[in-house]
């Protein structure tokens, strides 16, 4: 499959609706994991692209754009529709306010504590500013689930993102815990943009255009500030050779091991349009693997 492959939210779901049948919690499982997986390298790629930007290396930025958009707008958007991940607007909302809910009582104060424990101070003081960030997400979510239960009072303006620039560089923390933690919060935020970008078009499909340049705004928020903010503590980026380097190490993994794997968890399973998915998102990893391939070789 081309790297520019793009499916919208409405066509997976007409395409899932084919086949009605329930997918095993197995299944299920998988899928969200493989979403988790989707979001975090839609995110990634797109700050390793900025990179590849920053030394010259013009074709690879571009390779980089291009893998980002399939991961979100293909692989995501077809798993999030094989197990009906986007709901009605209403379901969409409450499901986004009980992520930032989670994330700023529990999640993120958590993170913070552990990070005062272990010294790292600028670890602590990002993980409570995105707390803070969180619970005022929940809030605009709460206006924004009332005017559109209720017909009462209008759905919020979006937040303004603040971007942080993401170079290459080492890790700024000390503790293998902050470390682990910060990783896991971008795969958080990764999922949460792509999570809120599907639900934008559903709004947008409902005529709910403000609640769509709501979840737009927040997606916006959770990639190039938070996500952002993280990625340059963890030293996520690196010098475009090794971003390369990394990206295949991913994508061999998704195309060799963990795609197939799912695909033969849900064929015993009786998920047989879940298997076919995952076998075909297996031969996608597998050609990006082969062009990031191409793309170091040409680059050394």
């Amino acid at each position: 499959m081309a790297l520019t492959a793009a499916v919208s939210v409405s066509a997976a779901q007409a395409a899932a609706s084919a086949n009605p049948k329930t997918p095993a919690l197995s299944t299920v499982q998988d899928t969200r994991a493989a979403m988790r997986g989707e979001g975090f390298a839609h995110a990634s790629y797109l700050f390793y692209s900025d990179q590849a930007d920053r030394e010259g290396h013009g074709r690879v930025a571009e390779l980089f754009r291009s893998a980002a958009e399939v991961e979100l707008d293909d692989h995501f958007t077809k798993e999030a529709a094989t197990i009906a991940y986007v709901g009605s607007d209403e379901a969409n909302i409450r499901q986004a306010a009980e992520g930032e809910r989670a994330e700023a009582t529990s999640m993120y104060p958590t993170y913070a504590e552990e990070a005062r424990q272990d010294g790292d101070k600028a670890a602590a003081e990002l993980f409570t500013e995105i707390a803070a960030d969180e619970a005022e997400h929940r809030r605009l979510l709460a206006s924004a689930l009332k005017a559109v239960t209720t017909g009462n009072g209008t759905v919020p303006a979006p937040p303004k993102a603040d971007p942080v620039q993401v170079p290459a560089g080492l890790p700024q923390v000390s503790s293998a815990r902050t470390r682990a933690n910060l990783e896991d919060a971008m795969h958080g935020e990764a999922l949460a943009n792509a999570s809120y970008t599907l639900y934008a078009h559903h709004a947008r499909e409902t005529g709910q255009k403000q609640l769509a340049r709501l979840f737009e705004g927040l997606a916006d928020v959770e990639l190039r500030e938070h996500f952002a903010a993280e990625a340059r503590l963890d030293g996520l980026v690196s010098d475009t050779a090794t971003n390369l380097r990394t990206s295949i190490a991913g994508e061999t993994y998704e195309a060799e091991v963990m795609y197939p794997s799912f695909a033969r968890r849900a064929e015993k399973a009786g998920d047989a349009q879940a298997a076919d998915l995952f076998t075909e998102i297996a031969g996608d990893e597998a050609d990006h693997a082969a062009s990031f391939r191409k793309a170091l070789h040409h680059l050394n």
